[in-house]
């Protein structure tokens, strides 16, 4: 159907395109108003600004040369103590995996160890599910411990975040219809 409306949409588009360019073509164009010369009374201080211009123009030998002879190498300082801070950080700072998927799920590559303060999926989950159904024995510090974390980030992880729950509700009376298992 929409390619029906194309159709139609092509059709009035196009009726009588010819006649309407020549019309457009034909029309008499405005012509542009034309330009006066400014015949301005000199002044004195006209004078002035054309040797203000002459002088801007002009180049300053000694100044091209002393501007010739600078070079300027910046560097961000931040910069390096943060590139330092990760190649020290990588090589030193891991920890092995406690939990893994077998096998490799969905074509991921097996990770053996991960950076510290770091989780991957499985290893979330599994915190996440631990402190659900066992809150005093998994607290946020048992958690920071275990998995090398920071108590801040393991403490907001586990406020803002909760593993799915499934809840199965029986229905009220007996005659409800229900979806048999098949």
């Amino acid at each position: 159907m929409s390619n029906m409306g194309a159709r139609v949409a092509r059709m009035f588009r196009n009726f009588n395109l010819e006649n309407r360019v020549h019309r457009e073509i034909s029309k008499e164009k405005p012509r542009a108003a034309p330009r006066y010369e400014a015949n301005l009374p000199p002044s004195a201080g006209s004078s002035e600004a054309v040797e203000t211009t002459d002088s801007i123009s002009q180049k300053n030998d000694p100044l091209l040369t002393l501007l010739k002879s600078v070079y300027v190498e910046s560097k961000d300082p931040a910069a390096a103590e943060d590139s330092k801070d990760v190649t020290a950080g990588d090589e030193a700072e891991r920890r092995p995996l406690r939990f893994s998927l077998p096998g490799e799920p969905y074509g991921l590559v097996a990770l053996e160890d991960v950076p510290k303060g770091k989780l991957t999926i499985v290893e979330a989950l599994k915190a996440l599910g631990s402190h659900q159904r066992q809150p005093q024995t998994w607290t946020p510090g048992k958690i920071a411990q275990e998995y090398s974390l920071d108590l801040k980030d393991t403490k907001a992880l586990l406020e803002f975040f909760v593993p799915f729950q499934v809840h199965i509700i029986p229905p009220k009376t007996d005659s409800a219809k229900q979806i048999k298992a098949s």
